[in-house]
């Protein structure tokens, strides 16, 4: 296998964990948004107690993904950057206004008002960056990122407007905060607070279902190389099987209250999706025009990326480890 699919697979594994970290945080800010409730206060304070230790550290897979793209396939990072600088823009704004107002909100001096203020541009930018990053994507798999000798020639709204990319903006917003809902049930011993983040998850869950199945109609005109992919390969069907299966296991168990096989199966459904999504598309980086192979950098630089990535992993996963078993753990230990 060339050096260029191992980069391939990194750059996915790269973003499915992105889902799985930072999207759940994405979700965390959903829910303070829609906290109510008598224990709107706690529901709040829950969500930042999960997020606080973390939600830095959550983007660093983002990051990754970012320098494998622009390192070893130069001319799809060059296009993506000029056809979607307007919803990558307003994305990069989106995280760096989330975290700012996040600590705002836990250091900025007390009181209704501030805490409010600061609350609001949290949550609002908690469900408007998910909904971005999940129309890029849409307008990447979609085939309408035109690009003719290097140049990116299909304008820069088109391609992120349609309603396949707006569909699929949708389904990233409900995924985030149903793994979000279904993660919050595990950061907790309180059984009140438990069910209200399991109604919230089975809620979501929903969602997910009727925001994929939306997604996958548009497809057939919003994405034909997708619906060909989704519906043609062996492979593709294999992974529907395995995501339909999670995503069952995952109502069964929030359903029989087994929260932390719950979150298992959750991540799992999750990561499915995303990793469906790359198969789909293969071999294209930005379908129909750029493809793994046609856009990857020289074979030393490949190369030499992968030393790096592998001597990164070494330090940076163990660390990682280490983090989430500190700051974590402890509350799956308390007393009932």
């Amino acid at each position: 296998m060339g050096t260029e699919l191992w980069l391939g697979g990194v750059l996915v594994a790269a973003f499915v964990l992105y889902a799985l970290f930072g999207g759940a945080d994405f979700g965390g800010g959903v829910w303070d948004l829609l906290a109510s409730g008598p224990r709107k206060a706690e529901q709040r304070a829950l969500i930042a107690k999960a997020l606080g230790p973390v939600w830095e550290v959550n983007h660093v897979w983002l990051i990754i993904g970012m320098v494998i793209l622009f390192s070893a396939f130069p001319p799809a990072f060059a296009a993506l950057s000029v056809a979607l600088h307007v919803p990558l823009t307003l994305l990069l704004l989106g995280i760096v206004f989330r975290g700012t107002a996040f600590t705002f909100r836990t250091y900025d001096m007390r009181g209704d008002l501030v805490q409010r203020r600061w609350g609001l541009v949290f949550s609002g930018a908690s469900v408007v960056a998910p909904v971005l990053l999940g129309m890029c994507v849409g307008a990447v798999v979609s085939g309408s990122i035109q690009v003719r000798g290097r140049v990116v020639v299909s304008g820069f709204f088109a391609s992120w407007l349609s309603p396949f990319a707006v569909a699929v903006g949708v389904l990233a917003l409900c995924l985030f905060a149903f793994l979000a809902a279904v993660y919050l049930t595990a950061e907790t011993r309180e059984p009140a607070l438990q069910e209200d983040f399991r109604r919230r998850a089975l809620g979501a869950g929903v969602a997910v279902f009727l925001a994929a199945f939306g997604v996958l109609v548009l497809a057939r005109e919003g994405a034909p190389r997708v619906w060909t992919g989704l519906t043609g390969s062996p492979f593709a069907l294999a992974l529907h099987a395995a995501t339909a299966v999670a995503a069952v296991l995952a109502f069964g168990l929030l359903l029989a209250r087994r929260f932390w096989p719950a979150r298992v199966a959750a991540a799992s459904q999750v990561g499915l999706i995303v990793t469906g999504w790359a198969v789909s598309q293969y071999p294209y980086l930005v379908v129909p025009d750029l493809t793994l192979q046609g856009t990857a950098a020289s074979e030393a630089t490949r190369r030499a990326l992968l030393v790096a990535l592998a001597l990164g992993a070494a330090l940076i996963l163990p660390s990682l480890v280490f983090l989430l078993r500190v700051f974590q753990a402890a509350p799956r230990h308390e007393p009932d």
